[in-house]
């Protein structure tokens, strides 16, 4: 059986953020946006594996601005959605939640962004690889209306920084009907910001 599900959705799992600062000769102060996921420990312990594959990130100033170049800059491609949000492409990235269940991390990507504040992170899923669980069977799993997965938490960027956001969610069970949503945790998310000169860190 095919195991692959579509999740028409810009979601995220527990998400760390890290960003190192840089400028460029003259140019705008950029710093970069390193993204990494986690999972808390709740209904995940139903599941043998539930591998998700990330395809992109959303965010937009908490200013309202725009990049000088009126888009974000990223290793991937990015662009502004009516001149606020900005959509980062990133490479297919496949996570296993089971494998992230008890604290640890996992990098999906790093972007460059300009220096300032960010008024909140969307990863977008782009599918379901496989949802097995531990008896065997075959879950559906889902985001909330198929919509993103919003972290409303402000960061920030800073030059010669680095930030990491670390967001987080979970499957959690649909009563008796079989079907998990993926969902954030609210308070999941830390910000701390790292000096990358001296290694010091501090936390928002």
């Amino acid at each position: 059986m095919d195991r692959r599900r579509f999740l028409e959705t810009t979601g995220l799992a527990a998400v760390g953020i890290a960003v190192a600062g840089c400028s460029g000769g003259g140019g705008t102060e950029t710093g970069t946006l390193a993204t990494s996921v986690t999972d808390q420990p709740s209904d995940i312990d139903d599941f043998e594996t539930l591998v998700l594959r990330l395809t992109a990130l959303r965010t937009t100033r908490a200013d309202g601005e725009t990049d000088a170049d009126g888009t974000a800059t990223a290793t991937g491609t990015a662009s502004d959605e009516d001149g606020a949000e900005r959509t980062i492409d990133i490479e297919d990235t496949e996570v296993d939640l089971t494998e992230l269940a008890d604290g640890d991390t996992s990098l999906i990507d790093e972007t460059e962004l300009e220096t300032g504040e960010y008024a909140y992170l969307k990863l977008v899923v782009g599918e379901v690889v496989d949802a097995t669980l531990t008896d065997g069977g075959e879950a559906t799993v889902r985001t909330p209306g198929n919509a993103p997965l919003k972290f409303n938490a402000q960061f920030e960027i800073r030059a010669n920084q680095r930030t990491t956001f670390l967001a987080d969610f979970t499957p959690v069970k649909q009563g008796r009907s079989g079907r998990y949503l993926i969902k954030p945790v609210a308070d999941g998310v830390e910000v701390s910001y790292e000096d990358e000169s001296t290694a010091a860190t501090t936390t928002a």
